[in-house]
C-alpha cells in the first residue's frame, strides 16, 4: 500500500497519474497547502521541505520497514523502479527519460510556477516579471514541441514518467498565456495523454469535495510568505 500525501496541483497530479497507470493500491491523505497542513510536524518528519507530494511505501520491494519519499521527481523514479514500469531498464532509454524528468523538475515546473505566481497571485502586477516568465514558458513549450516532432511520447521507448511529469504543467496553458495551436506536436501529445484512462482517473481523484480550493488573502500568506522560520515552534 502506498500512502500518498497530496493536493491537486501539477506536482500532485504527477503521482496519481503514475499510481493509476500502474494499478497500485494507494490511499490519499489530503495536505491542504492553503491551510498550512504542510507545516504540521508529522508531515515534516518525512517531507522536510514542507512541500507535497510525499509518499510512504508500506510494502517496499526489500521487504523491510516502510520507506518515505519526498519530491515529485524522486517519487516517480522510486515508483517506476519499484514496479518496473514507465522507466526503461536499458542504459540509453533510461538516460533519456531521466534527462527529461530532470528538465521538468529544473525548468518546466519552476518557470511555469513563477508564471502562475506573477500572473495570478502576486498582489502587485509587475510587467517585467510577468513578461519574463510568460516568455520563458513560451520558450520551454517550444523545446518540448520540438522534442515531440515525429514522436508519440517524450522518449522513444514509449509512455514514461517524463510524460507524467510534464503533462500536468501544460494543463493550465491558458492561465500561462500560451496557445497550444502554436505548438502542434505538443498539442497532439497533450490531447493523447489527456484521453488516457489513467489520466482521467487521476484527475477525477483531485475533484473530490475535500479538495475545493480555498485561496484567500490569508492562504496567500501561508503559500507565499514562507521563510526559514516558517512552521517552526
Amino acid at each position: 500500500m502506498i500512502e500518498l500525501y497530496y493536493w491537486p496541483t501539477p506536482n500532485g497530479h504527477k503521482i496519481t497519474m503514475f499510481l493509476e497507470e500502474a494499478g497500485l493500491d494507494y490511499e490519499i491523505h489530503p495536505v491542504n497547502i492553503s491551510a498550512g497542513d504542510q507545516f504540521k510536524p508529522d508531515f515534516l518528519a518525512f517531507s522536510p521541505n514542507n512541500r507535497m507530494p510525499a509518499i510512504i511505501d508500506r510494502a517496499p520491494a526489500d521487504g523491510g520497514e516502510a520507506i518515505t519519499v519526498f519530491e515529485s521527481g524522486a517519487i516517480l523514479q522510486y515508483l517506476a523502479e519499484k514496479t518496473g514500469k514507465f522507466l526503461p531498464t536499458d542504459v540509453r532509454g533510461r538516460k533519456t527519460v531521466m534527462e527529461w524528468l530532470f528538465w521538468q523538475m529544473g525548468g518546466l515546473g519552476p518557470m511555469l510556477g513563477q508564471n502562475h505566481h506573477f500572473g495570478t497571485y502576486a498582489p502587485e502586477k509587475i510587467p517585467y516579471a510577468i513578461n519574463r516568465y510568460v516568455n520563458e514558458t513560451n520558450r520551454l513549450y517550444g523545446v518540448l514541441n520540438k522534442r515531440l516532432e515525429g514522436r508519440d511520447f517524450i522518449a522513444d521507448t514509449g509512455y514514461s514518467i517524463a510524460d507524467m511529469a510534464c503533462y500536468p504543467w501544460i494543463v493550465p496553458h491558458e492561465r500561462q498565456q500560451q496557445n497550444l495551436d502554436d505548438f502542434p506536436n505538443l498539442k497532439r501529445w497533450f490531447t493523447a495523454i489527456g484521453e488516457r484512462k489513467g489520466t482521467i482517473d487521476a484527475y477525477a481523484k483531485g475533484k473530490a469535495d475535500h479538495f475545493t480550493p480555498t485561496v484567500t488573502e490569508e492562504s496567500k500568506k501561508i503559500l507565499f510568505g514562507q521563510n526559514s522560520k516558517t512552521g517552526q515552534n
